[in-house]
C-alpha cells in the first residue's frame, strides 16, 4: 500500500522508462555474412540467455546497493519514511534500467548478440522507442508474464486453466483529472474507491463522499517486518471507520502482513475481527501481502507454498467469522511469490501503476494510482475503481 507497507513495490523497477543511446550500426557486409550462418538459430539463443544474465547481474547490483538502504529505519515496527524511500527506489530503477540499455547497446554494437537480425533490431528498436526493458521483452513474449522480482527477470506462463478477466483497454477511460473509469455501452459501470490509513491524517468524510467516492478500504493494521513481527494497530482505524460509515461510504478494510506461520495469521484475523466489531462492513476485509525490499525481512524467506498456506489461513478465518475475504496483490506476487492457483476462490484487488490491461487473471479492485486527490483529504491518496459492487 502507499503508505507505510512495501505498496512502492509496485512502482516495479520495470516500469521506469528511459531514453536509450543510439546503438551502432552493423556493417552492411558482416550482415551479408550472417544470412548463410547454419548456427544464426544456436546463437540467437545465446546471445538472448545472454542479454538475460547480465540484466540479472545488474539487477542484483541494483538490488544490493540501492534498494535495501531506503528501509533499515524501523524494521521492527514496519514504519518507513515512505517518500525518501520511494525516491531512493525510483533513482535505483532509473540508473538499473540505463545501465541495462547500455549493456544491450554495446553488446550489439560488438557482434556479441550475433543471430536472428529481425529480432535484434525489435529489441533495438523498442528501446529505442523509450520502452523499457521489460516492456521490450513483453512485447517479444506475448504468451507469458514477464516480472521483475528479486534482481532478475522472470517469464512465467500464463496458466490457461486459471480464471481469467474479460476487461478490455477499450472500455478504459482516462479522465483528466487522473482519473480511471470503466466505460459498456455508454455507461460507467466501474465504482470509484480509495484506500487510506494514519498517512491521510484527519479525513473529511463527508467531502470525500460529496467528491463520488462510493467505497473506502481502511487499514485497520500491520504487522512489523522485523524479527519480532510486532502488531500494530492503525492509530487512524476507528475513527476512519466511524467516519466512513458516517458518511455512507461502502466500507471495507485491510491488514497488512508479515506472518510467517498460519498461527500468526490467525493472530492477525483475530486483530481484525476485534477492531471492525462494532463497525458496519459492507466490503471485504483484506489481507495485504507484498514484499519488503529489505533482505531479512521475515516474510521474505518464505517459499510460495508456505506464503500461499499462511493466505488462505487468513482469507479461510475471515470466511468463518461471515465476512467476504480479498487477498491485495501486485504482478510481483501473483505471478511469483504465490501460488495464484490455491487461492482461486477468494476475491482479489490487484495494484498496478500503468494504465494497461497486462494481468490476465481474475481480480474485483484495482488499485491504479498512489498520488490521487480526493476533495477532504490533503495530499496524495491511493485511487482504485472496482469493476463490481464488491458490497454485495
Amino acid at each position: 500500500m502507499a503508505n507505510t507497507e512495501e505498496k512502492f513495490e509496485e512502482l516495479e523497477i520495470e516500469e521506469i522508462e528511459e531514453e536509450a543511446p543510439e546503438a551502432v550500426a552493423v556493417p552492411a557486409q558482416e550482415q551479408s555474412k550472417r544470412r548463410g550462418n547454419p548456427f544464426k538459430i544456436p546463437l540467437l539463443i545465446f546471445g538472448i540467455l545472454l542479454f538475460l544474465l547480465l540484466a540479472a547481474l545488474i539487477g542484483t547490483w541494483v538490488y544490493r546497493n540501492y534498494l535495501d538502504p531506503g528501509r533499515q529505519e524501523t524494521a521492527s515496527s514496519g514504519e518507513v519514511d515512505e517518500d525518501a524511500y520511494k525516491a531512493a527506489l525510483e533513482e535505483a530503477a532509473k540508473q538499473k534500467e540505463k545501465e541495462l540499455q547500455e549493456r544491450l547497446v554495446e553488446e550489439y554494437s560488438q557482434g556479441i548478440s550475433v543471430g536472428e537480425q529481425q529480432v535484434l533490431d525489435q529489441l533495438r528498436q523498442s528501446i529505442q522507442d523509450g520502452n523499457s526493458v521489460v516492456e521490450t521483452l513483453r512485447m517479444l513474449y506475448s504468451d507469458q508474464l514477464v516480472v521483475a522480482s528479486g534482481g532478475t527477470y522472470h517469464f512465467i506462463p500464463i496458466n490457461d486453466s486459471l480464471k481469467k478477466n474479460d476487461y478490455v483497454a477499450e472500455s478504459l477511460v482516462t479522465m483528466s483529472n487522473g482519473e480511471l473509469q470503466y466505460v459498456q455501452g455508454g455507461a460507467v459501470t466501474s465504482y470509484k474507491g480509495i484506500d487510506v490509513s494514519k498517512f491521510q491524517g484527519k479525513i473529511d468524510w463527508k467531502k470525500v463522499a460529496e467528491d463520488g467516492v462510493t467505497f473506502a478500504i481502511i487499514r485497520v493494521g500491520y504487522r512489523g517486518y522485523g524479527e519480532k513481527g510486532t502488531m500494530v494497530e492503525d492509530p487512524m482505524a476507528r475513527e476512519n471507520l466511524q467516519g466512513a460509515n458516517d458518511a455512507g461510504i461502502k466500507t471495507g478494510v485491510y491488514y497488512y502482513t508479515q506472518a510467517i506461520t498460519e498461527a500468526e495469521a490467525m493472530e492477525e484475523v483475530n486483530a481484525v475481527l476485534e477492531i471492525v466489531a462494532p463497525y458496519r462492513i459492507d466490503c471485504p476485509i483484506v489481507i495485504d501481502v507484498e514484499r519488503v525490499s529489505s533482505e531479512g525481512a521475515r516474510m521474505n524467506k518464505l517459499d510460495p507454498e508456505t506464503r500461499t498456506r499462511i493466505v488462505k489461513t487468513f482469507c479461510d478465518g475471515i470466511a468463518a467469522a461471515g465476512y467476504r475475504p480479498m487477498i491485495y496483490h501486485n504482478l510481483e506476487m501473483g505471478a511469483v511469490l504465490l501460488d495464484i492457483a490455491q487461492l482461486e476462490e477468494y476475491d482479489k484487488w490487484f495494484a498496478y501503476y500503468k494504465n494497461e490491461l497486462y494481468y490476465p487473471y481474475a481480480y474485483q479492485v484495482w488499485q491504479y494510482s498512489d498520488k490521487g486527490r480526493v476533495q477532504g483529504i490533503s495530499g496524495d491518496v491511493d485511487m482504485n475503481i472496482a469493476f463490481e459492487a464488491i458490497w454485495e
